[in-house]
């Protein structure tokens, strides 16, 4: 446990969390929407700090991220809780685990992520599997650690961080993927119990930053895989974030509270890709497809292969190029 930042004392003994877009008042003895913050005698404090439930060493891929250190390893790293409450979550267990007596996990010190992830020869550490913000006394941690041992930093968020949360991690912060779920405000209150215009600032303030962004859109069966949403959410990223941007159009499948619905058929994430590129958006990717071909990247300015990718595993790459090898295009790639 750790006292918390991002808060102000409120009104009649409360405290107002602004680490997130809930802005929770907390009264004394009660834990905001994350379920890992709670008011202490008047002081908020982070009940999970250094409380990592789940380490492991991922291909940079899998975060995804298709343009940053690619084929290179991260270490990832979650505590638990979420700000979310997704109906569709995989990592339900620990990102909704429901109130808890008794953090758990295992109490890890900053300075041991770091050695393990350059021991295991990661480029980078993941804060993930859960929302970072939500732990982000200890993210910020061993975000320091880890740029004092050129080690980089990634975060795979649903991005409803405040603009306070951004301006703290972001001198440590190299890249971002975030999740672009829906794109109508209906669907953001029912499905994750959040809304769409803090997610989409949240996406802009990023967008303006020197952080590595990549946007993820896991489509679902009649919630936001229709042609109108899908041009939507196209047109939102050309126009507010940058047509060079990568979008992840992922295939659902049914799980925790929505294992009703059919997963997302093949049809539906290519017509979605084709929807993508009439609107300029220039490197979309599919994500769970049996099919490997809409995991390459190629050159936008003369469709050269660059990186050919068969799941997690990179099979032939110019990556370390800074040109394409065809055109003399610059790559798009951040190494």
């Amino acid at each position: 446990m750790r006292e918390a930042i991002n808060w102000k004392e409120s009104k009649k003994d409360q405290i107002k969390c602004f680490n997130c877009q809930h802005g929770c008042l907390i009264s004394p003895d009660k834990i905001g929407f994350c379920q890992v913050r709670k008011n202490i005698d008047n002081k908020l404090f982070s009940l999970n700090y250094g409380r990592i439930i789940s380490q492991n060493i991922d291909p940079i891929e899998k975060k995804p991220l298709f343009h940053f250190l690619p084929g290179t390893l991260s270490y990832s790293i979650a505590s638990v809780g979420c700000n979310f409450r997704c109906l569709h979550c995989q990592n339900y267990s620990i990102s909704q685990p429901g109130p808890l007596d008794e953090m758990p996990g295992e109490e890890v010190a900053p300075w041991q992520i770091v050695n393990s992830a350059k021991s295991m020869n990661c480029r980078s550490i993941a804060y993930t599997y859960t929302e970072p913000t939500i732990y982000i006394e200890y993210a910020l941690e061993v975000m320091k650690k880890a740029k004092e041992e050129g080690l980089k930093n990634i975060w795979v968020s649903n991005g409803y961080f405040t603009k306070e949360t951004f301006e703290i991690i972001e001198p440590y912060l190299d890249a971002i993927n975030i999740d672009l779920k829906f794109f109508n405000e209906e669907n953001y209150e029912k499905v994750c119990g959040a809304k769409l215009k803090h997610v989409k600032d949240s996406l802009r303030r990023v967008a303006k930053s020197d952080v590595h962004l990549e946007v993820t859109t896991l489509l679902i069966p009649g919630l936001n895989d229709s042609d109108k949403e899908i041009s939507l959410m196209a047109k939102f990223i050309r126009f507010d974030l940058g047509n060079k941007i990568p979008w992840h159009l992922t295939a659902f499948y049914p799980t925790h509270k929505m294992d009703n619905i059919p997963p997302t058929s093949e049809k539906t994430i290519l017509t979605a890709i084709q929807i993508a590129k009439e609107n300029d958006i220039q490197y979309v990717y599919a994500g769970n497809l049996k099919t490997s071909e809409h995991e390459n990247t190629y050159c936008a300015e003369c469709g050269a292969l660059l990186i050919s990718r068969k799941g997690y595993v990179i099979e032939e790459n110019y990556r370390n190029n800074k040109k394409c090898p065809k055109c003399g295009a610059a790559l798009p790639f951040t190494l």
